[in-house]
């Protein structure tokens, strides 16, 4: 960041006003001058610009993943995103390929990703950055440590990319871009994939498209191997069982088989979802884990799964229909 607070007014604060607003905030100060020379100046002032956002609070409480299955499904698995998945597909379509050669990560799981996050960057987040990162890292205990070093991480992203951090925009935690990348992950994982010498989820979609596989990836996404398939339950589940991981044979001793058999499938736990009366089975395998780290959530990482299912299958019917061809 070539001046820290370039959009600032020039304000004369000290740090017993910047104080009053939030506990901990002249400590944070004091930690990001001695560790990563900011100036302290700077600091104040810009602290002294970020709201309080109590409503921020409320929506971290009160997560969709809260929603009944079929509810949450419906958010993200829709008509309006699997035609815009097919057209995101369809315009990026080199690159997708490339992606899914360099990284492992399928260019469906990729597409799916970004439509489940921002639905590919048309709702990329209202709430300052700032405002979301410092409400969370001073005023909501239960995740403190976490939001402060992304706060950390945001200040110096911010510094590097020259960001005016009165302007930038995320989610209502702090999830920045196309790809809704946390701070952290956005300086450890983003590239600058479409070659302009700049790394830019804010408005790029290459650059979107390269650095989520790079995410999977970096997470242990393994190339060539499912993530998630039904499964047939001849037998009555506790809670530990649906955390467990077995393979394929000691599942079918229990009396659990995938619907649809494979000698290959690796080792994997149950995922379970109440569809009315009745509930879904699923065998889940490592990459279904990576999914969950994007967003530690079943239902989410299952969102992802079906959305990309449903976005590959009307992708291949369009081009069933118009006989163009599609790769």
């Amino acid at each position: 960041m070539k001046k820290l607070l370039s959009a600032l007014l020039c304000l004369c604060l000290t740090d017993a006003a910047v104080a009053a607003n939030l506990p901990g905030i002249p400590e944070f100060i004091d930690e990001m001058v001695a560790k990563h020379q900011f100036r302290r100046a700077e600091l104040n002032e810009l602290f002294a610009r970020a709201e309080h956002r109590p409503d921020i609070i409320e929506a971290i409480t009160k997560p969709a993943t809260l929603k009944p299955w079929p509810e949450y499904r419906a958010a993200f698995v829709n008509a309006k995103r699997v035609k815009l998945g097919v057209a995101f597909w369809d315009k990026h379509q080199r690159t997708l390929q490339r992606a899914e050669q360099e990284f492992g990560v399928p260019a469906e799981i990729i597409v799916a990703i970004i439509g489940v996050e921002t639905i590919y960057g048309k709702n990329a987040g209202t709430f300052r950055t700032l405002d979301a990162l410092t409400t969370l890292a001073f005023d909501y205990p239960r995740r403190a440590p976490f939001f402060r070093a992304e706060l950390e991480n945001y200040l110096l992203l911010a510094r590097d990319q020259d960001f005016n951090l009165l302007a930038i925009k995320s989610s209502y935690a702090g999830a920045l871009g196309i790809p809704q990348f946390m701070p952290s992950s956005y300086r450890n994982y983003a590239l600058d994939y479409n070659g302009n010498h700049k790394i830019d989820l804010l408005k790029e979609e290459i650059d979107a498209i390269g650095s989520v596989a790079n995410y999977m990836k970096g997470y242990g996404w393994l190339a060539n191997q499912p993530v998630a398939t039904l499964a047939n339950l001849n037998v009555e589940l506790c809670v530990s069982d649906l955390k467990t991981i077995r393979s394929m044979a000691d599942w079918a001793q229990v009396g659990i088989v995938p619907q649809v058999s494979n000698a290959t499938y690796p080792a994997a736990r149950i995922s379970d979802y109440t569809l009315g009366d009745a509930k879904e089975f699923w065998l889940v395998f490592n990459n279904f884990e990576v999914i969950t780290k994007y967003n530690n959530s079943d239902f989410y990482a299952m969102s992802v799964v079906q959305l990309a299912q449903a976005i590959k299958a009307a992708r291949a019917n369009s081009y069933t229909q118009s006989g163009v061809p599609r790769n």
